[in-house]
């Protein structure tokens, strides 16, 4: 089964093969796009275009996001901390963050 960390190692295997931005001056660009590319998702979506294509446009988001993750802190074992996060979440009550605002007014 792929994992955080054998997506992480590709998508820099990618990044040095076609010369992309791999360095830590780059991440806030990395961050950037990967937001771009939600909006691409969110417009494919929108406009109704087939369910492939919104897709791809996520995992381009993905992308982006592991190969920030990377330069932020390379030796970050992403299927542990993503471990920790569900966990968390999983802890918390249903629908947690739902209706804060309602709580924070009454």
């Amino acid at each position: 089964m792929p994992t955080l960390e054998a997506a992480k190692k590709k998508v820099e295997e990618l990044v040095v093969a076609k010369g992309f931005g791999n360095s830590a001056d780059e991440i806030a660009n990395k961050l950037l796009f990967a937001f771009i590319e939600l909006g691409e998702a969110g417009d494919s979506w929108k406009k109704g275009k087939p369910a492939d294509e919104t897709i791809e446009e996520l995992i381009d988001v993905i992308f982006y996001v592991l190969d920030a993750s990377r330069l932020i802190s390379p030796e970050a074992d992403l299927d542990a901390v993503f471990e920790a996060k569900w966990s968390k979440n999983m802890a918390r009550p249903h629908r947690y963050g739902e209706g804060f605002r309602d709580r924070q007014e009454g």
